[in-house]
């Protein structure tokens, strides 16, 4: 549907309906490719619509990642999802961690996501299940055959800040030196969190300052640290 169409269903149909219902369930628009970031904003520009709805999500096939950030700016009250990234099957570690990291992890975060989704916990070796005519060659988080678990690169990719970066966790400022794109957070129990990626072509060395302490450390070429304190 339109934009146009999305806002007059929502705000003559789906918003009064739950609110009928007292239906708590958040209603997100759009849920597509960054590349149309005008589509939530035509949604959120309807107060009638708007009132209703709770953030907008996006996934990242077409457009680039900051492209959230405007959205956030015109309507900081409301929240930002990144709901969906394959990775193609069979998967390659290496450039699979440092592309989703260095895009989703760390970028869509930077840019006021409040999370992030891959694309599937689980399938099977096959890719399956999925729809008639959906992706035959998306790679689940874990494969399952069986008895057997193979831990696959979005395992990787989202342990770095899943195992880490808590419900409840909020985004910290941190700067971001050339090759070492990062994200900060604080943890519902006080703790800090800092997810860093060396995207140069060799290893980085670099300080971690925070409240006039310094600690130094490295990152090979391609790699991921995560940092806790």
């Amino acid at each position: 549907m339109s934009a146009e169409d999305q806002a007059r269903f929502i705000k003559q149909s789906l918003g009064p309906a739950f609110a009928a219902a007292n239906i708590t369930t958040k209603i997100i628009v759009y849920d597509h490719n960054a590349d149309r970031p005008d589509y939530p904003l035509t949604i959120l520009n309807d107060p009638a619509a708007a009132k209703y709805v709770d953030g907008s999500a996006f996934h990242l096939y077409a457009g680039t990642i900051n492209a959230l950030t405007p959205v956030h700016d015109a309507y900081p009250n409301k929240n930002l999802y990144f709901t969906e990234q394959w990775v193609g099957a069979p998967g390659n570690l290496a450039g699979d961690l440092a592309w989703h990291v260095r895009t989703l992890i760390i970028g869509a975060t930077r840019n006021w996501s409040r999370n992030v989704l891959e694309w599937n916990l689980a399938a099977d070796p096959n890719n399956d299940p999925h729809t008639v005519g959906g992706c035959d060659q998306c790679l689940g988080t874990i494969t399952i055959n069986g008895n057997m678990v193979t831990r696959n690169p979005a395992y990787y990719i989202l342990a770095h800040a899943a195992k880490f970066v808590r419900p409840g966790s909020v985004r910290i400022d941190s700067n971001s030196p050339s090759s070492l794109p990062n994200v900060a957070f604080k943890t519902p129990d006080g703790k800090k969190v800092l997810i860093v990626q060396n995207d140069s072509g060799g290893q980085k060395e670099f300080n971690i300052q925070f409240n006039g302490k310094t600690v130094a450390t490295f990152l090979d070429k391609g790699t991921v640290g995560t940092y806790i304190w």
